[in-house]
């Protein structure tokens, strides 16, 4: 019997994380374990569990002995109103975490390490954008320049450790990720989140949107994220790689709502909150690279993604409300 893959996902009780849990627990070829620090764990066939703080290095040390691959899906992430109040904890603790982690994986000779990143360092922009599009010479968003920076740190970091030693790194600009087990109360979710609880819970005929809608995301549903881990497992050759990964095409909040209600099968009227803020920007990704080199592409559309998610809702929350 061949030896299994030992897959160490970071992060396995988050949103991402789980679901790349879940994804890589029905493949034979992985061992998956998951660590934890404060949240519940969860059963699944094919995975352990490893209570770990990413922020202290024996805690890393003991987690990481002996695994093949680290999917660091860990990280303090909040809603938008968290990113305006409190900017600084995205910044420190996702910066020291991510560089105990790095090093340790390059101590340790752990063979590949899948950071994901985010797209907030890109400028807004009408036609999508792909990796080298980042221009180190604008200014990022005032609201988003903490993470954006702690972000491109991260990146760069990535690229060092794959420079000196053997582990092979890959970093994952990716946009907004939607999905089952994703954030879905008000305080803390992103805006797919917040407009499915808003739309699913609605008991007045009415849904509540920031501002006027007019922003406009570029939305990929997760299982196709999960499916892009995989396919940079199995077939990135250089030491690091950054690719991105989104639908490649952008959608308004004001559609988005808008589907959502269809699909909620509600009837629903639309109020703008014009006193919360909108960030006016565009942005989708360009995703060549990835579909040339690995082979990738997107699976799901957003009609099917969004039909999913309602479902997956209204089975999980809508059951604990």
């Amino acid at each position: 019997m061949e030896n299994k893959i030992k897959l160490l996902v970071c992060g396995a009780t988050g949103f991402i994380g789980r679901n790349i849990v879940e994804y890589f627990s029905k493949n034979s070829k992985y061992e998956v374990i998951g660590i934890y620090n404060k949240r519940p764990t969860y059963e699944y066939p094919n995975l352990k569990w490893i209570e770990a703080d990413l922020t202290n290095v024996s805690d890393i040390r003991r987690a990481i002995k002996d695994v093949d691959i680290i999917i660091q899906a860990a990280a303090t992430t909040s809603g938008s109103k968290d990113i305006v109040a409190r900017p600084y904890i995205h910044v420190t603790d996702n910066a020291v975490m991510n560089s105990l982690l790095f090093r340790e994986a390059f101590e340790c000779k752990i063979k590949h390490v899948v950071f994901f990143s985010c797209t907030v360092m890109l400028q807004s922009s009408e036609k999508p954008q792909d990796e080298s599009n980042y221009d180190a010479n604008l200014e990022l968003h005032p609201r988003y320049f903490g993470v954006g920076n702690t972000k491109l740190y991260i990146e760069k970091m990535c690229d060092f450790y794959s420079r000196i030693g053997g582990t092979k790194f890959t970093a994952i600009r990716h946009t907004n990720i939607y999905g089952p087990h994703d954030k879905f109360d008000l305080e803390k979710s992103h805006v797919f989140g917040a407009t499915i609880t808003k739309v699913l819970s609605s008991k007045d005929g009415k849904v509540n949107v920031w501002g006027t809608g007019e922003e406009e995301r570029d939305l990929l549903y997760v299982d196709d994220l999960s499916s892009f881990v995989e396919k940079a497992i199995e077939k990135q050759i250089k030491p690091y790689e950054l690719y991105n990964c989104g639908y490649g095409s952008a959608i308004s909040i004001k559609d988005l709502v808008s589907k959502i209600i269809f699909f909620s099968g509600k009837d629903l009227l639309i109020e703008h909150d014009l006193t919360q803020p909108t960030i006016k920007t565009s942005l989708s990704l360009d995703c060549k690279k990835s579909e040339s080199e690995l082979g990738w592409k997107p699976r799901v559309s957003i009609d099917e993604g969004i039909k999913k998610t309602i479902d997956w809702w209204r089975n999980n929350i809508n059951d604990n409300q």
